[in-house]
């Protein structure tokens, strides 16, 4: 080898230190006893301390089957089973197909040297070998082994993230499929009599902020309520659930649930936002009471009920039901308004959450409240009014779910 050959040769990286050459362990196979003794010396002079040698091809491969190399310098040319055929045997065992192999070739061998390289050998070593060759050849291939260890080991890392985060979203999908089945198991159910009632209700994810619900105060006194959380998930289903639960429950301290309004100032107070992360509600509430076909109600930040009355031709007229409370929770000791109204006899309520109107078409044009109540004048009678509705929004909408959740009930009086 001339001089300029050897000075193009590539200088050993950092990585393939002497702790790193002492930690390696090697296989000589050739079937020169003297160039076995060659090698390992060479090897030894490196500061490789862990040398095996192999006599044949056959017993190399028996060797690397049973012992763990991270190196093998093998010879093209033995009896029985040339180097060719234990590097072809080495890159089909998926086990072994990561090892490197540096072919030992004579001159006159360049053209196998190439075919063993094409066959997947890391390098190539000409004898007779130059010793600093043999460096440059053996801590590029250690420093290259090294590299891939590495890789297999960050792809075993991100393998086993990976199956972690996908059972961890599993367990998630499972919780949050467990907690939107309770929401629905709160929700009331639809009723013959006294009142017909029924209802639809779509949340936009798994956990949606909407909530209802309706019972009677005593015999006289029937209550009906919505509310929206903002947001969604896990925090707005929360808090949604526990407002719901305090109003069922009457739990409010020096609070009249026969008056809308006194009830709404009650969870103001006990639900204000900077004790709930920020987070606040809309709400109507209202109180029906049977002997005088009384309805009063109160709203905080919401979309008005619709009372809505036959006409006789087969539509209705409607009466937006409202007052102007600002949303539940955002400051605190705010009074909300009582109003009253005379329900007659087969008279519709729609007491409904503004996801319900407020469907951006493909345009990006928002429905106004007015077109929903046009629909419902002329819907509202149908025993399947509310899927009408459901599905005329999401007609409107396009594909995908929709972007906020979608909560109606009617009463029928």
């Amino acid at each position: 080898m001339n001089a300029a050959t050897t000075e193009s040769l590539p200088a050993p990286t950092a990585a393939a230190s002497l702790s790193a050459i002492e930690d390696a362990s090697v296989l000589v196979v050739d079937d020169s006893r003297t160039m076995r003794l060659v090698l390992t010396r060479e090897l030894n002079k490196l500061g490789f301390t862990r040398i095996s040698e192999a006599a044949d091809g056959r017993k190399a491969i028996e060797r690397i089957r049973r012992e763990p190399f991270d190196l093998v310098l093998l010879d093209m040319e033995m009896p029985e089973l040339d180097g060719m055929g234990v590097l072809l045997e080495i890159r089909n065992d998926p086990e072994l197909r990561g090892l490197p192999v540096i072919v030992i070739s004579g001159a006159e061998q360049v053209d196998s040297a190439v075919k063993c390289i094409e066959a997947g050998a890391e390098d190539y070593l000409p004898k007779p070998f130059n010793a600093t060759l043999l460096r440059a050849r053996v801590t590029t291939s250690l420093e290259k082994k090294r590299l891939r260890d590495l890789d297999r080991v960050r792809l075993k890392q991100l393998q086993a993230e990976k199956e972690l985060l996908e059972q961890m979203q599993r367990r998630l999908n499972s919780e949050l499929a467990e907690a939107a089945n309770y929401v629905r198991s709160i929700l009331p159910e639809p009723t013959l009599s006294p009142l017909r009632i029924d209802w639809k209700y779509q949340p936009s994810t798994e956990l949606g902020g909407d909530a209802f619900g309706y019972h009677w105060i005593d015999p006289d006194h029937f209550a009906v309520y919505l509310l929206d959380v903002c947001g969604h998930g896990v925090g707005a289903s929360l808090l949604s659930v526990t407002a719901m639960n305090v109003i069922r429950s009457g739990s409010l301290p020096k609070t009249e649930f026969r008056d809308p309004g006194a009830v709404l100032s009650g969870l103001n107070n006990a639900f204000l936002m900077e004790k709930q992360n920020n987070m606040y509600f809309t709400l109507w509430y209202g109180v029906y009471h049977v002997p005088s076909r009384t309805l009063r109600y109160s709203s905080g930040g919401h979309p008005p009920a619709l009372l809505l009355s036959s006409d006789g031709s087969g539509s209705a007229v409607s009466r937006q039901l409202r007052t102007p409370g600002v949303i539940v929770g955002a400051m605190e000791d705010m009074a909300y308004q009582t109003r009253t109204c005379q329900v007659g006899p087969g008279d519709s309520l729609l007491v409904l959450c503004d996801g319900c109107y407020e469907i951006k078409d493909a345009e990006g044009n928002f429905m106004e409240f007015e077109t929903f109540e046009r629909f419902m004048r002329q819907q509202v009678a149908a025993p399947d009014a509310l899927d009408r509705l459901h599905s005329w929004v999401r007609d409107r909408h396009g594909e995908g779910p929709l972007d906020d959740d979608f909560s109606i009930v009617r009463i029928h009086f």
